[in-house]
């Protein structure tokens, strides 16, 4: 079977940018754990920057 635009793997796929986008989005996830990253408690972009960068610091230095 064909697939395409109908469902099913794209037809582009390539395994290092798969590998490459997972790890980026398991990132996003790990970052979400933080209450004030995943509600977007700050109204500010400038204080919402500094909240992912002192939550992704504290990811850093656990693992």
């Amino acid at each position: 079977k064909r697939r395409g635009s109908r469902g099913g793997r794209p037809t582009g796929f390539d395994k290092t940018i798969y590998k490459r986008r997972n790890e980026v989005e398991r990132t996003i996830n790990a970052l979400k754990n933080f209450r004030a990253v995943a509600t977007r408690f700050d109204k500010r972009a400038y204080v919402f920057h500094g909240t992912v960068t002192a939550a992704s610091i504290r990811l850093w230095l656990r693992s």
